[in-house]
């Protein structure tokens, strides 16, 4: 019996293709929705790990803002003073014994770079910055071909430079960088290292960079329009929080604060930018599970409708197979399945779609490739509840027909 009743509603289903299809399309819209969502953040999460993991081992930065996960009064962090290269370079010596490294960093973001070597030119818009010899440790490069910057160098702010893999490939296909002269922004460095290739994280290439002695750098192009980037490395694991600790204090002596004032600095680490990415996450999570709530209500109200008119259609046949003998519970499971049928498919199809182009912009964004399970689970058990939900009605109104005045009705 189940079998014929299976058949009986799928040919029902086939009799009228564009009103199922239509009906179809707003489970697909409304499921389509949070199944790409969910897939881009599950996606995400899963490559957060090596996506937001700027910082070395143990490490923790401090910079005028805070990171680009926040959203907070801007306003606040712009009247801030800059952090100088004097306050970096005191904050430095004030950390000699604490910590195993002080990278200072200064760029402008305000100011698009190129780097020129002859006729060659790398793409406009390169990282170009000023860093010190703790730089690579910090940002986790690594020297390819060269040397990474002497004491000496940043002490008198000697023009030379480091270069990623991309600028490299750019400027010398053919040759080597060491010991050749480019040219960023109007002034000349002698390269003496190029580094190794990182690829890009979450769409941002990382290997379109070059970096200059910080004192170099300051002394070109000043410090007054920029806010120093101090990251800092703490001996182990075991002493980061203490490391921490010292640091902040160290940066507010740095800073000239009394002791009833406020940071004016913010401090992050990985697991600082993990946090404010997940609460991103969830709030765009949420925002389009209720968009998707409202889409399935208003799919499932559709399906009602159409369910109803469907039964208005059939009323003779429902008399017809009602006076030759078929029960009550066999209208209303026939009715039922051809409403949750057109539920899962629609569901099915949304799942595909949000599937596809979830990984598609996880893809655009270096981000890994996954199948998110649970949410498809999740969405077929929604979909099913919806056809049984708001195809109720319709199939309790045919199964409730008097088979005698469903054979008048014309």
């Amino acid at each position: 019996m189940l079998k014929e009743i299976l058949k009986m509603a799928f040919v029902s289903l086939g009799v009228n293709k564009l009103r199922s299809l239509l009906t179809m399309s707003g489970i697909t819209i409304g499921v389509f929705s949070v199944i790409g969502v969910m897939t881009v953040v599950s996606a995400l999460r899963g490559s957060i790990e090596t996506g937001l993991n700027i910082l070395g081992t143990n490490a923790f930065q401090f910079q005028k803002f805070p990171s680009g996960f926040n959203n907070g009064d801007n306003r606040k962090y712009r009247l801030r003073r800059n952090i100088t290269l004097t306050e970096g370079q005191r904050y430095q010596r004030l950390m000699e014994g604490v910590a195993t490294a002080v990278s200072l960093e200064l760029y402008d973001f305000g100011a698009i770079a190129q780097a020129v070597h002859k006729n060659r030119k790398s793409i406009p818009g390169i990282t170009f910055g000023g860093g010190n010899q703790h730089f690579l440790a910090a940002n986790q490069y690594a020297i390819d071909v060269g040397r990474n910057f002497t004491d000496a160098e940043i002490a008198l702010g000697r023009p030379v430079a480091l270069i990623g893999s991309s600028i490299r490939k750019s400027l010398f296909p053919t040759e080597s960088a060491i010991g050749k002269v480019i040219k960023v922004r109007g002034r000349t460095y002698t390269v003496i290292g190029t580094l190794i290739e990182r690829g890009s994280s979450f769409g941002s290439g990382q290997d379109d960079i070059v970096i200059v002695p910080i004192t170099r750098f300051a002394m070109e192009f000043g410090n007054e329009r920029q806010s120093l980037k101090i990251a800092t490395q703490a001996p182990s694991q075991e002493v980061y929080y203490e490391t921490i600790d010292k640091a902040i204090t160290a940066m507010r002596i740095a800073r000239g604060l009394e002791p009833e004032d406020e940071n004016d600095f913010e401090l992050f680490s990985n697991e600082s930018l993990v946090a404010s990415f997940a609460k991103v996450a969830n709030a765009v999570s949420s925002g389009a599970f209720v968009i998707s709530a409202i889409a399935l209500l208003a799919a499932g109200v559709g399906i009602m409708n159409i369910m109803l008119v469907s039964v208005t259609e059939r009323t003779k046949e429902i008399g017809i197979r009602k006076s030759i003998g078929a029960r009550k519970v066999s209208i209303l499971t026939q009715f039922l399945i051809e409403s949750t049928v057109i539920s899962l498919a629609g569901g099915l199809v949304g799942i595909l779609i949000g599937v596809i182009a979830g990984n598609g912009l996880a893809l655009m964004m270096s981000a890994s490739v996954i199948f998110p399970w649970a949410w498809a689970a999740i969405g077929l058990l929604v979909c099913s509840g919806i056809g049984i939900g708001f195809g109720f009605y319709p199939a309790f109104k045919a199964s409730s027909l008097d088979p005698i005045e469903a054979l008048r009705f014309e």
